[in-house]
């Protein structure tokens, strides 16, 4: 008799219902699943089948199954294998580096919360020293300039400045030669109060202008921290455990996950705490969660690093009760991959 496709979903449905449950599963049970669409009278036929293989057992007359040793060792092989499959497709997209680094997130966040059955998050890499590389100021009329900024990573950032009436283009070239001269390499953080007064004194008549471009510069770069993209999977695993799955409890958690403000604020705070605590995996516990609608959960974080100063931030979030050796071995070893993908050398170099 072959294991075939119906008889391998069916033996996965009893086994996973019998971890979750610690009690003999039975047809009706089996039917419920929502994928497999087939009756209960089929289903025990398969059943029979599948006692007859050896892969299940029936404890008690009358009672459900459970698996015997060799289901389990089935169920283990495809699950291990199972995952074997994810992890070389996450290390293909990984090979093929930054130019599909969306792609590798999205699949990256889909294993992570498969392999540890609670939600994941991974919010896409951003210049956590966002230096300038350089600054243009250009006319478009009499009273209005377009301010070009170049920041690390070739990102670039227009915006338009009004000024007034007069400014000669001799003025405008030296304007440009003062803020590049002045600011071309330095992070936000490092342009300070000296620079800036040393900046206005030489730009004389022009220091309103200095001063507007420096504000767009800060704009600029606080958009670009504030507005990232992040990617979760696995917000409905917290249905799986009961002290999470209580109506309120769970709508607020989901709403969390799609409202990205929240999940921005979560991964905010994460790094100003971890910048403070020191780089690595970090654990936050139920009142420690900087976002009020998780305190009733746990989360794991790890920033990773993409080179250049390209940093993001992995998340796991799940109950108190997490399976924490597991988790952070998942993460350590996502770490590797991705810093194995991205900040390995060339080929040929090294």
């Amino acid at each position: 008799m072959e294991l075939d496709g119906r008889k391998v979903t069916i033996l996965k449905a009893i086994i996973k219902t019998y971890l979750e449950t610690g009690e003999p599963v039975g047809s009706r049970t089996i039917s419920k699943y929502s994928d497999l669409k087939l009756s209960s009278a089929t289903i025990r036929n398969e059943m029979s089948d599948l006692e007859e293989m050896g892969y299940i057992i029936q404890p008690h007359t009358s009672a459900g199954r459970i698996p015997s040793d060799k289901g389990y060792r089935f169920y283990v092989d495809q699950l291990m294998e199972e995952k074997d499959q994810e992890m070389n497709q996450v290390q293909e997209l990984m090979i093929q580096r930054v130019d599909r680094l969306e792609l590798v997130l999205k699949r990256l966040v889909q294993v992570l919360a498969s392999n540890t059955n609670y939600a994941a998050l991974i919010s896409a890499p951003q210049y956590h020293q966002n230096k300038l590389k350089f600054i243009q100021l250009s006319r478009v009329d009499e009273d209005k300039l377009l301010l070009v900024l170049v920041l690390e990573g070739n990102i670039i950032k227009n915006s338009m400045l009004p000024v007034r009436s007069g400014l000669s283009e001799q003025d405008i070239l030296n304007l440009n030669i003062l803020l590049n001269s002045t600011l071309n390499g330095l992070a936000i953080d490092e342009i300070n109060l000296s620079a800036i007064s040393r900046m206005k004194e030489q730009a004389g008549r022009n220091e309103d202008i200095v001063e507007a471009v420096l504000n767009r510069i800060a704009e600029a770069v606080r958009a670009d921290a504030e507005n990232f993209p992040i990617y979760t999977s696995g917000a409905t695993n917290i249905f799986k455990y009961p002290e999470l799955s209580d109506g309120d409890k769970a709508s607020k958690l989901l709403s969390a996950f799609e409202e990205k403000d929240l999940l921005q604020e979560l991964i905010t705070d994460v790094n100003s705490q971890e910048e403070r605590a020191g780089t690595g995996i970090q654990v936050y516990i139920g009142d420690e969660m900087p976002v009020q609608t998780m305190k009733d959960c746990s989360v794991v974080t790890a920033n990773y690093m993409l080179g250049d100063g390209l940093r993001g931030t992995i998340g796991i979030i799940g109950p108190k009760r997490m399976d924490y050796d597991k988790v952070v071995s998942t993460l350590r070893n996502v770490m590797n991959q991705l810093d194995a993908a991205f900040n390995k050398p060339p080929d040929g170099e090294g």
